[in-house]
């Protein structure tokens, strides 16, 4: 049975929400507070990475968190604030951080990033996509004994998992990148991960939609909603639209809190700022690459080597912070020495808003406030590697179908 459905949030998950919906034979309407051409889907690392097992809210991260708040300039800074939401979602992480939520989280995060990786490839055939979507892997570059170390313990962990990875020397990654000027000690090179050109297939996907009939409602801020007996029967725009629903997905990312607020939904989540700094030089980068101890994303993309990297809690904004701009430049050559990213290409810089949970794991599912709400949001930095998989889940949700995946570590009723 054909329903209506009204999707909040016009990223890489609700578009992905959008198209298993439409597949599935339902009406689709995406409601978008921007124009759909920016934003965390389209400067993000562009990395699908079922290698990415360990969830942010891991044990130490709080304490180094607090050490890297005294510098503008490191890879993780949480701006402390006297707001109610930050403070809960504060303890919420410190409570995360912890073995018991790391191993609860490996088996969830890698099946969702390996059902997400098989669906784009299924995508892209389907759908005779020609957007980017390479495997070749990624490797964790360290330049310190103590960082290479740490890296081997995760890659035990991966090994065990089920994931295929090994260490290398820094002669074996020389050679896998004869053209790069390297200065590391070695790396862990994960075989099962793959990377993308994120605005190739954003651009591909929003015109495969609007030809298949679903209805894009751009620059309309959802400001409210008509509700009765537990359901959502119209949500409402700013400009004054009102948009009839059967059922709503929230994947609204990082701009959630005002909407939790008036769905009376007890949702944790704050926004973290990412940035990329794109290249057109040449510097013979081939393979994606992380610079462990800079917590850097390098990615060779279409055209372009993209570098991304910070995660910064400081609420909603998209105010360019130079300085940390400047820090994420300044990493690069100091890995690969033979790259100098131009003044032109720091001033060209942009910025993400990635929603983190305090736990690490995504929000997908039903919530018990609202018989037709789907929340499908709080990806952190994983958003971009699983949105077909969320998709695909929230379809199968609202169908009452059996979910592809165990749903209950996803659950947005979850207690933390």
């Amino acid at each position: 049975m054909s329903k209506k459905c009204v999707i909040v949030g016009g990223g890489i998950i609700g578009l992905s929400c959008a198209y298993y919906l439409q597949r599935a034979g339902h009406e689709v309407t995406v409601i978008d507070q921007d124009n759909m051409e920016g934003g965390a889907s389209y400067v993000n690392a562009g990395y699908l990475t079922p290698s990415h097992i360990i969830p942010l809210a891991a044990p130490g991260v709080m304490k180094q968190g607090i050490k890297w708040m005294f510098s503008s300039k490191s890879p993780l800074y949480i701006k402390p604030r006297l707001d109610p939401e930050f403070l809960k979602w504060s303890v919420a992480f410190n409570k995360s951080c912890s073995a018991v939520n790391v191993n609860k989280a490996i088996p969830a995060i890698r099946d969702i990033n390996l059902l997400s990786t098989d669906l784009y490839s299924d995508i892209k055939q389907v759908e005779n996509f020609s957007f980017q979507l390479e495997k070749k892997g990624l490797l964790m570059l360290c330049q310190t004994d103590y960082m290479l170390e740490k890296e081997a313990h995760i890659l035990e962990l991966a090994t065990r998992e089920g994931l295929p990875a090994r260490l290398l020397s820094a002669e074996e990654v020389q050679q896998k990148m004869p053209n790069a000027t390297l200065n590391i000690k070695g790396a862990v090179f994960y075989e099962c991960d793959q990377h993308t050109t994120p605005g190739e297939f954003m651009t591909e996907l929003k015109s495969l939609l609007e030809k298949k009939g679903v209805t894009f409602l751009k620059n309309e801020q959802v400001i409210d909603f008509e509700l009765s007996e537990n359901k959502i029967n119209i949500v409402k725009t700013l400009n004054g639209k009102s948009v009839k629903a059967d059922e709503v997905v929230l994947a609204t990312g990082a701009w959630a809190g005002f909407l939790n607020k008036k769905l009376n939904l007890n949702i944790l989540m704050q926004a973290g700022k990412g940035y990329r700094i794109n290249s057109t030089v040449e510097n013979g980068i081939t393979l994606p690459s992380i610079l462990c101890e800079a917590k850097v994303a390098v990615t060779p993309m279409n055209g372009f080597t993209r570098f991304a990297g910070t995660m910064e809690i400081a609420g909603i904004n998209h105010k360019i912070n130079k300085t940390r701009v400047e820090a994420l430049a300044e990493a690069v050559p100091k890995y690969f020495k033979n790259v100098l990213i131009t003044k032109q290409e720091k001033a060209e810089a942009q910025c993400g808003l990635r929603p983190v949970t305090p736990d690490g794991l995504p929000y997908i599912g039903k919530t018990s406030k609202w018989k037709n709400l789907t929340l499908a949001t709080g990806h952190a930095m994983m958003g971009w590697s699983l949105g077909p998989a969320t998709g695909l889940l929230v379809s199968e949700i609202i169908d009452a179908q059996k979910p592809s995946l165990d749903l209950s570590v996803y659950n947005p009723d979850r207690k933390f």
